[in-house]
């Protein structure tokens, strides 16, 4: 099992406000902690199932494209993935990648709603 947290580079510019606040090492910083306390609470439910498992923490421009990279580099069966369940405008404004996953990659994908 691969868990993965995949972020966005430090732009000056951005949609939410945590990166306007911060510089561009403090938000590689942050993102970095994020990551890894989401991270470990998949690694402690592997453990506790006595299931191996290799955790990532990835930049990009693109996460789905890093999604799809690391799946591929770690030769995995199949890619699971929330959907936060977004309609509407917000759905096609903000974009989904979770969408762009289902949509480009060979490796099945699974959906949790």
């Amino acid at each position: 099992m691969v868990g993965l947290t995949v972020t966005m580079p430090f732009h000056a510019f951005a949609l939410e406000a945590m990166p306007l606040t911060d510089t561009a090492d403090k938000f590689e910083e942050n993102m970095r902690a994020f990551g890894k306390k989401n991270l470990s609470v998949i690694e402690a439910a592997a453990k506790q199932a006595g299931v191996p498992c290799l955790t990532l923490t990835r930049s990009g421009e693109h996460p789905y494209q890093e999604i799809i990279k690391v799946a591929e580099e770690e030769t995995c069966d199949a890619i699971c993935m929330a959907s936060h369940g977004r309609r509407g405008v917000s759905a096609l404004v903000l974009g989904s990648e979770t969408v762009k996953v289902l949509t480009h990659s060979r490796i099945p994908v699974v959906v949790v709603r």
